[in-house]
This record gives structure tokens, sequence and C-alpha cells, in this order.
């Protein structure tokens, strides 16, 4: 499947297939950090602490095919899903803002043409992650930090 020349500005998320769908993924790593959610305001706080998966120097999945039978609690995020997560997702992400009808950023992949400006813009959790493997759920309150925006 081939993706159609600035399809992000053309089309919408629901029409887009899945080649397109994919590419707007900017490679930040953000969405495989564990949160917490405050149970009574419902505020999301995002943790260090990274999906088992998660590659700390690529950023990326390091299973990406087969992660939801190896991470149940995945969440492949589609065209139809996208309301019900879209509270969690990073400030920063293509499927949040495009869903929000706001520009991708300057740094985005789909703009720059390099996968790396990502992490050039410090926007990335490139080298700042701890494995849950390492970290009791119970102790993710100590690893809190802002999102790299």
């Amino acid at each position: 499947m081939t993706k159609r020349d600035k399809f992000w500005e053309t089309v919408p998320l629901k029409n887009m297939n899945d080649a397109e769908w994919e590419a707007l993924c900017d490679g930040c790593g953000k969405c495989c950090l564990n949160k917490i959610e405050d149970e009574d305001s419902g505020e999301v706080f995002l943790t260090r602490v990274a999906c088992r998966l998660l590659d700390d120097q690529s950023c990326q999945c390091g299973q990406y095919e087969t992660r939801k039978s190896l991470v149940p609690e995945c969440i492949i995020l589609r065209p139809s899903t996208i309301d019900k997560h879209i509270y969690w997702m990073p400030q920063t992400c293509a499927y949040r803002l495009l869903h929000q009808n706001k520009p991708l950023p300057e740094w985005h992949p789909l703009l720059t043409g390099d996968p790396q400006s990502v992490h050039a813009a410090g926007v990335s959790v490139m080298n700042m992650t701890v494995s849950e493997l390492n970290v009791g759920e119970d102790d993710w309150e100590g690893h809190i930090i802002e999102e790299p925006v």
C-alpha cells in the first residue's frame, strides 16, 4: 500500500490506509511509557517506566508485529478506538493532533523526511526510560516525569 502525498493534510484519519496510518507515528516512544491515572480527578501522569518491549535506544517496539500477544494490555490504536484513548496520548502525538484538527509539529518525520528528527528535537524518550521489568508497579510514582515536548 502506498502513501498519498501530504495525506495527513487532506485525508481524515478514518480514511487513511494502513501505510498512512503507520506513518503518522513519529517514533517518540512516549505512548509506550506506563501511565498512572488518578481515579478521582482522571488526571494522567507519565512515568519513565517503559513497556518491556520498548527499545530505549531506538524508541521502537522490539516486537511490534506480535506486541499484543506478548503484552495483552498493549493498546492497538486505530481510527475506531482513538476517541477512547485520546486522553492519555502524548501531547505531541500526530494521531492526537490530527484528531484535534491541529497541524503536525515542525520536527515530525513526515515533514522533515528524517526519522531521527524526533530525537534531534528532544521530544522522544530516547535514553531516559527504565524497563517495567526493573520497577514494581507500586514504585511507578517515583518515576513520574513531565512529557518531553
